[in-house]
């Protein structure tokens, strides 16, 4: 058992990693602003409402702590773009504050939350996570900032790091009722259910791709898997792993119009959709190469099946759904 500190832990994959490290028998800590967080996402007793940019407020919380996981930030690359300082300063400086006061009370191992938006757009498909960072927006360069930092921190300071770079997170652990709250929402399948409930139909963003349907084929893992890389990582670092960053996906893509599918699928239902142009700066395929992940950190996905995992996040949206009408 060690103890852990999760920051971000009221967020969608925060949520879930923490209720996996207590089943592995971890004792844990939630440190979360609750600014785009959910309390009713954390156990009772564990959450520690704290702003990251706050340095001496962390201190008290990293007592006794052998390892961090790191997921406090803002997600939404839109927002990154009209608002580049609130990202960087909630994302990059609240990951320094955060290294800041791990040096001064020793801890010296982080798991952090990355993403693949730090590759930008490449014609490459699966990415290796040996293509250089070239991130295309503020969110993705605030995640990159802090995997250049983490690095000097392991030369500088021997803090040990290992970045996880998710690719699209979904899915709910099943009678957790704990999943996807973004606000706003950004992510696909998510978004579908609106438009099935609303009846207002989704855009799909181009259908002259060079794809087998049209639209954009993107890696599609379960937030459930998501938090067993963190429990893998965590446990890379712990045995004496060194400092790495690794991709965090399936290796296989899905198409726009497949999910479509496999939402109907699961509900019953047609989804309405229209087609609209491209968005600038998607590209065709985003797959992972997870090699790395499951060779050197012993990683398998569980939920590798498109419908199933949209089954799970379909249970927890009936969920939020009901509780938000009780």
């Amino acid at each position: 058992m060690a103890k852990i500190l999760v920051t971000g832990g009221a967020g969608y994959i925060g949520s879930h990693t923490v209720q996996f490290l207590l089943r592995a028998g971890h004792d844990v800590t939630v440190a979360d602003s609750l600014v785009r967080g959910f309390a009713h996402n954390v156990p009772p007793g564990l959450l520690r409402q704290v702003d990251l940019t706050d340095t001496p407020s962390l201190i008290p919380l990293l007592d006794g702590v052998d390892a961090v996981i790191h997921f406090a930030a803002y997600i939404a690359v839109g927002e990154s773009t009209k608002l580049p300082e609130l990202h960087f300063w909630n994302n990059s400086a609240g990951s320094i504050s955060l290294l800041n006061a791990m040096a001064q009370t020793g801890v010296s191992k982080i798991v952090f939350s990355s993403t693949a938006a730090v590759y930008g757009t490449v014609d490459v498909s699966p990415l290796p996570e040996t293509l250089p960072m070239a991130p295309e927006n503020p969110y993705g360069e605030s995640k990159a900032t802090v995997e250049r930092i983490l690095d000097w921190m392991d030369r500088c300071r021997g803090i040990r790091s290992v970045r996880l770079r998710y690719f699209n997170a979904c899915g709910a652990e099943p009678g957790l009722g704990i999943g996807e709250e973004h606000d706003p929402e950004t992510h696909l399948i998510p978004l579908i259910f609106r438009a099935i409930e609303s009846g207002k139909p989704i855009t799909v963003f181009g259908n002259d791709y060079p794809t087998l349907d049209g639209t954009c084929i993107r890696d599609y893992v379960h937030v459930s898997d998501l938090a067993t890389a963190h429990l893998a990582a965590l446990n890379w670092l712990s045995s004496g792993g060194a400092t790495g960053a690794y991709n965090c996906g399936t290796g296989h893509g899905h198409s726009v119009l497949e999910v479509i599918r496999a939402v109907e699928e699961a509900t019953g239902r047609t989804v309405p959709y229209v087609v609209g142009p491209r968005r600038e700066g998607d590209p065709a395929r985003l797959v992972a190469d997870a090699t790395r992940l499951k060779t050197q950190l012993g990683w398998t996905p569980r939920y590798t099946d498109l419908r199933e995992i949209v089954r799970t996040a379909w249970e927890f949206e009936q969920f939020r759904l009901a509780r938000r009408s009780a």
